[in-house]
């Protein structure tokens, strides 16, 4: 099965290694066809701590490094 590669923006950095990225999708309604914007935040690994709040990265899915964190920064989309 593919890895999940998805985008974001950090929204925090305060954690070692760890930064917080909230992902956006939008997709229409099943029933009533309307277009809804959905937010979900991922913790992902940063080894060097280089990304800051405001950085738009991606993250790919990897084994699991904590409880809550199941992905790291593959690059930075500038």
């Amino acid at each position: 099965m593919p890895k999940k590669i998805l985008s974001g923006t950090v929204v925090s950095d305060k954690a070692n290694k760890t930064i917080t990225v909230i992902v956006e999708r939008k997709y229409a309604h099943p029933l009533f066809k309307k277009v809804i914007k959905v937010r979900k935040k991922y913790n992902a690994h940063d080894e060097n701590n280089k990304y800051k709040t405001g950085d738009k990265v991606s993250i790919i899915e990897c084994k699991p490094f904590s409880k809550n964190k199941k992905f790291q920064v593959m690059e930075s989309s500038k």
